[in-house]
């Protein structure tokens, strides 16, 4: 009975990764295809595996600028988004009153809000701080950073937080008397101890910034700013859809977050379980 469970569940599992992993075969195969073949049976092989699709998908998505664009954006934000979030949560950690737990709770609270809710009074808000502050919010890579930042640190300060709670206050306190300051404290005692949970930080927010379409495309308008993702754009046109090109295209915009997550995976269900439940 055991072992015919396990099959049961074995299969059941094996059907449904190949549930999930069906839409990526599509695109992948389809990139290849001409039209043709494309619109007579999506699901089969091509009949030859030519790569003059995607050399016309990136030329429509002038695909090295935006590339650059992209993990420009992402590297920068992933990049403020551990240093500030860090040191939050462990000031929060170490400073345990109302006051602490106060903001953390509502840093907590604002991972209960979907971004739908806000974008419009968002966009509202980095347009006065344009008019009025006469600082560039909107249609720069220093504004969609920005903001960024704010949507991600939430959940960074949170995995964080869970982290820090488990190192020895006493650690801190022997690098203090030995005359260590605040400063030295975190970044030569605490931040080495939290590379688990940075990298896992580093990796949801690596996916989630280079994912992205709403944001950018609310905040970027001119060509030369845009992100891959909106750089698919160019494919879906009013009256026509170029299909085998935009299967092309959008296969590139995921080579790179796949790769980096392949590489770093071991590191997700490790941080994420240290962090939350410590």
């Amino acid at each position: 009975m055991r072992r015919t469970g396990r099959a049961i569940s074995s299969i059941m599992l094996a059907l449904l990764a190949l549930m999930f992993l069906s839409p990526i075969y599509i695109m992948i195969v389809n990139s290849f295809k001409t039209r043709a073949e494309l619109y007579d049976n999506a699901l089969t092989l091509p009949q030859s595996f030519s790569f003059q699709y995607f050399e016309a998908a990136m030329k429509k998505m002038n695909f090295l600028t935006v590339l650059g664009n992209s993990t420009f954006v992402t590297v920068v934000t992933v990049i403020f988004v551990i240093v500030l979030s860090s040191m939050t949560a462990w000031m929060l950690v170490r400073t345990n009153n109302k006051l602490s737990q106060f903001m953390f709770m509502a840093f907590i609270s604002t991972m209960l809000i979907p971004f739908q809710t806000l974008m419009m009074p968002l966009m509202q808000v980095m347009d006065w701080i344009r008019t009025y502050l006469h600082i560039p919010m909107l249609n720069t890579h220093g504004g969609l950073i920005f903001m960024n930042i704010g949507f991600h640190a939430s959940i960074a300060v949170f995995l964080y937080h869970g982290f820090i709670k488990s190192i020895p206050i006493a650690l801190e306190e022997a690098a203090t008397l030995d005359g260590c300051s605040k400063f030295g404290v975190f970044w030569r005692i605490v931040f080495p101890m939290l590379k688990t949970i940075t990298i896992t930080v580093a990796i949801l927010d690596v996916i989630s910034t280079w994912n992205d379409y709403l944001l950018p495309s609310l905040t970027l308008s001119d060509k030369g700013l845009r992100t891959i993702q909106l750089s698919t754009f160019y494919f879906f046109g009013e009256f026509t859809i170029v299909w085998n090109q935009a299967m092309a295209g959008l296969t590139l915009t995921i080579i790179p977050v796949v790769i980096f997550y392949a590489v770093a995976q071991k590191y997700i269900i490790k941080g994420i379980a240290e962090g939350a439940v410590k």
